[in-house]
């Protein structure tokens, strides 16, 4: 079963209305807005990286889908497997410094063990307040797609991190992700879909068409590349396209707008349905794959 047949199934359970039929990365309690993500060993971290950086990134990536519905975190629940001495301890200085960085507040989780030498797995709830933008499903025809920063950047810093010579910053960019919250409240009044890229540029965008009931198109020459990007891995942007991790906010804006925040126009919206990409004029073919997803990477 895959994450999009599994996910299928869920919809088919009594759903709470809040759950906004599971199209979208939060859920609506009240005035809250809640998010969950874990991470898992061997998947979304490597067993090298630094606990501190893991538990950065835990905070991060739930941050990020805060970010994307314009919320303020509130706070944060989090589920900790108990394994290592040094590695928990060095966990727990890197999340104590990512709830100060983040202006994030603890409150509670649950701790668990583990078999031994089992993949650590790991998960954060987050709750934000104060969320105004629409979900991923409100782009209409017509709309033109922008994403912030720039794309590619984590999944150069993962070839880093297994190995590859490469520069710190693009590293950071994998080890540390920084959840777009500022652009977001400034984005959030304005856009008419907006969810953060997470597991690849194309895969996402393509979801927010498919849950818009739209047609998509991206043009590779705008997705914006950084310097260090470039001189690691060259100005290709397809593979950068598919790479996950960036935590950018990818948006949809009435043609005539111009965004609140530093964005860069990608794409646009039409009637009908798929994602076409184009380099300037001249179509592209789309790659076999989009993005990252789960089941697909066990086979």
């Amino acid at each position: 079963m895959t994450e999009a047949e599994f996910i299928a199934a869920l919809r088919r359970l009594p759903l709470h209305r809040g759950a906004h039929g599971l199209a979208d990365d939060t859920a609506t309690l009240g005035p809250y807005t809640l998010t969950t993500d874990t991470l898992v060993e061997g998947v979304h971290f490597l067993p090298t990286d630094p606990p501190d950086d893991v538990a950065w990134k835990l905070v991060a990536t739930n941050l990020s889908d805060l970010a994307a519905k314009g919320a303020t975190p509130e706070g944060v629940l989090l589920n900790h497997p108990l394994t290592d001495d040094a590695w928990d301890r060095a966990f727990l200085a890197g999340f104590a410094a990512a709830l100060a960085a983040l202006d994030c507040r603890l409150l509670g989780g649950d701790t668990i063990s583990l078999p031994p030498g089992a993949p650590r797995v790991i998960t954060l709830t987050a709750i934000g307040v104060d969320a105004i933008a629409p979900p991923r499903s409100g782009a209409q025809a017509g709309d033109t797609l922008w994403v912030t920063g720039t794309i590619g950047d984590a999944g150069a810093g993962l070839a880093i991190a297994r190995g590859t010579e490469g520069p710190a910053n693009l590293l950071a960019a994998y080890r540390r992700p920084h959840p777009r919250i500022a652009e977001g409240k400034l984005l959030a009044p304005q856009v008419h879909a907006m969810m953060d890229v997470s597991d690849g540029l194309l895969i996402d965008a393509a979801r927010m068409a498919v849950a818009s009931g739209l047609a998509v198109t991206i043009d590779l020459a705008r997705v914006p590349l950084s310097a260090a990007y470039r001189a690691f891995a060259g100005d290709d942007a397809l593979p950068a396209a598919t790479a996950g991790d960036d935590y950018q906010l990818l948006f949809a804006l009435a043609p005539d707008e111009r965004p609140a925040a530093p964005a860069t126009r990608i794409g646009a919206f039409a009637d009908g349905a798929g994602l076409s990409l184009t380099n300037g004029d001249a179509p592209v073919p789309l790659p076999k794959t989009l993005g990252f997803e789960h089941q697909a990477c066990l086979r």
